[in-house]
């Protein structure tokens, strides 16, 4: 066995074969674990479309993500529930149980019926899976972080837990390449229909692996000594957070790192998916290749940045890399809108909507949990051009009890009140984003229109009701048409029973550019690389605020707390400053009418922990674990 001495003057040794063994099993069933977790969010949209098919399809995305943040609201209450388990047990079979119901629970949402074949009682039962999932990976990083540190010589611990920060990256990673495969085997449609849901299926097989490798491993070597020495903790929790001594190193973990570590963990690599595919409306397919691209090349520097923490120290990293986050977010956010979809960045420059309402009228859209209804004539108008990427100015001057008024460039288009419409609301949501986006069309904003199926009897009336498109119903009638049946027509939503009238067959007519209107990007315009490089460099900063921290975090804490101890502020951070950033980026986008508004949130939080953390947090490098007991 090969001896060093570190520069602290202790002896340090290299690591066995076995131990070898275990980093890379740890490391290698956590990357399952993500990939599960992450499934989730990479498939949002049509999770929403088969769970929550009875809300408006503009939506759908959202409670979708608000689902996907549910997970991530519960991971701290799974930290307490294993964290505890962990320093009482042992690390090896708590994670062997956190392990086991993620992979079951994502196994099952890939086979739960959607909202149309067993009502609400599917979104509720999803709802409980990706509680079960947060719960479960509240567990798991902490035991697994603390498995491999306590494995590590001291003065390579920072380069040996940094492969266990590789396995949330390289979790997504996986998730986006068999996502890939999957769309690239089957039609859009197909996979649309169930396609999707082979991804989540093939979990189980994945969590077999992970089950066969960890059951291979031993228990950490630092915790069963202090077993064996009759020194562990009859009361993590109480220990933990109970005193003040160790209660303060937590609260310093949480407001001094994890918090900061977390959004710009978010930011760089879920939001900046999101921002791509939601917000500048590329294909979902595109934006997975240019992810993983970014993160095929980016994810080697967690393991730099861990190996060079051994040589520099754990916060001077952290620390740089919150700073850079910070400096550079709003203009890597941007040059990401002009690489990406350069057409909706010169219509944002040109063309700006005004809402207009009356005092009172405009809500602040934070809805986290999804509870709440945002029907107002001016939440209504917001969260369309929010949606749609249109930056807007808000004028709150009308009288009250007036609708509010969209205006973009010469065109005034009114909106209407949700409650008051009644039984007209569905009528009137369609007249408006039509009108809207006529107005956002001729302003030089990226929109195509889709071709509209239209039954014979109600070709009049869409004749009458689009007169931009000047058509004409004999020639129409006179031109190619197809036959389908009633019963077929009424579940596409094409007639009513009533407007059927008992029928057996009906004629529909296939209309080009008569549907309805989406914002995209033109494929031929975006820049790849620029877009690459782009998410590149955020993931570099993912890499210098995330890659030390799992060894800062364990050596910060005791070893018969420390599964405990580090777990909490850990999950706090992600599950909470993190998993609501999604929602809250939107919220505060729609209330200032700019799409980057929403960026302030994690800048701020990123701006707090540096402030906290270089005052107050005090670096780790050279603790030693095994007297830190």
């Amino acid at each position: 066995m090969v001896m060093a001495s570190t520069a602290s003057g202790r002896t340090s040794r290299g690591m066995t074969r076995e131990e070898k063994k275990v980093i890379f099993a740890s490391s290698l069933g956590t990357v399952f674990e993500w990939y599960d977790f992450y499934l989730y969010g990479s498939l949002a949209a049509f999770i929403g479309a088969t769970f929550f098919s009875s809300a408006p399809e503009a939506t759908r995305n959202i409670f979708a993500l608000l689902a996907f943040a549910a997970g991530f609201l519960v991971r701290p209450f799974g930290a307490l529930l294993f964290g505890r388990v962990g320093d009482l047990v042992g690390r090896k079979y708590t994670f062997l149980v956190t392990m086991t119901i993620m992979g079951l629970s994502t196994f099952l949402v890939g086979l739960l019926p959607g909202y149309a074949s067993w009502g609400i009682a599917a979104p509720i039962i999803l709802i409980g899976l990706r509680m079960l999932q947060g719960l479960a990976l509240g567990g798991e990083y902490g035991g697994a972080a603390t498995y491999v540190a306590e494995h590590a010589p001291d003065d390579r611990r920072g380069y040996y837990t940094s492969w266990i920060q590789t396995t949330a990256t390289l979790g997504l990673f996986l998730s986006l390449i068999v996502i890939l495969i999957v769309q690239g085997s089957m039609s859009k449609d197909t996979y649309a229909a169930w396609g999707w849901r082979i991804p989540f299926i093939v979990s189980f097989l994945l969590l077999g692996i992970s089950i066969w490798i960890r059951l291979s491993l031993a228990e950490s070597p630092t915790f069963q000594r202090m077993k064996d020495e009759g020194k562990g903790s009859k009361a993590p929790l109480s220990e933990a957070f109970g005193q003040w001594k160790n209660a303060k190193v937590a609260l310093l973990a949480l407001l001094g790192l994890t918090a900061g570590q977390a959004v710009v963990w978010y930011n760089g690599q879920f939001y900046a998916l999101f921002f791509l595919q939601n917000v500048l409306k590329l294909d979902p397919q595109s934006v997975n290749i240019m992810i993983a691209i970014a993160l095929a090349f980016g994810s080697i520097f967690f393991v730099v940045f861990g190996w060079l923490s051994d040589k520099i120290g754990r916060k001077p990293i952290i620390m740089a890399g919150l700073a850079l986050a910070i400096v550079c977010t709003f203009p890597l956010f941007k040059a990401l809108t002009r690489a990406a979809n350069p057409a909706l960045a010169n219509a944002q420059q040109t063309t700006r909507a005004t809402v207009t309402a009356a005092p009172g009228d405009c809500k602040f859209q934070f809805n986290p949990v999804g509870t709440a209804k945002f029907t107002t004539s001016c939440d209504i108008a917001t969260s369309f051009l929010t949606k749609n990427s249109v930056p807007y100015d808000v004028l709150a001057t009308a009288a009250p009890g007036t609708a509010a008024s969209v205006k973009i460039g010469n065109d005034t288009v009114d909106s209407y009140d949700a409650i008051a419409a009644g039984d007209q609301a569905k009528a009137k949501d369609a007249a408006f984003a039509k009108a809207v986006n006529m107005a956002l069309q001729d302003g030089g904003y990226p929109l195509k229109r889709a071709a509209a199926k239209v039954p014979d009897q109600k070709l009049e009336a869409f004749v009458a009701a689009n007169p931009e498109l000047k058509l004409d119903a004999a020639a129409i009638r006179a031109g190619e048409k197809m036959t389908v049946p009633t019963d077929q027509a009424i579940k596409d939503k094409l007639l009513t029973a009533d407007e059927a009238a008992g029928a057996p067959e009906v004629t529909v007519y296939n209309i080009p550019g008569g549907g309805v209107f989406a914002m995209f990007a033109d494929p031929a315009a975006v820049n790849w690389p620029m877009t690459i490089a782009i998410l590149f460099i955020l993931i570099v900063f993912v890499t210098m605020v995330y890659g030390p921290i799992a060894a800062m975090l364990v050596e910060m804490f005791p070893t018969r707390i420390r599964y405990t101890g580090m777990s909490l502020p850990y999950h706090i951070g992600n599950g909470w400053f993190g998993g609501l950033l999604p929602a809250t980026v939107f919220a505060l986008s729609a209330y200032k009418g700019d799409i980057y508004y929403g960026l302030w949130y994690p800048v701020v939080i990123a701006a707090m922990s540096l402030v906290i953390g270089m005052i107050f947090v005090k670096d780790t490098l050279g603790t030693n674990l095994h007297t830190k007991q």
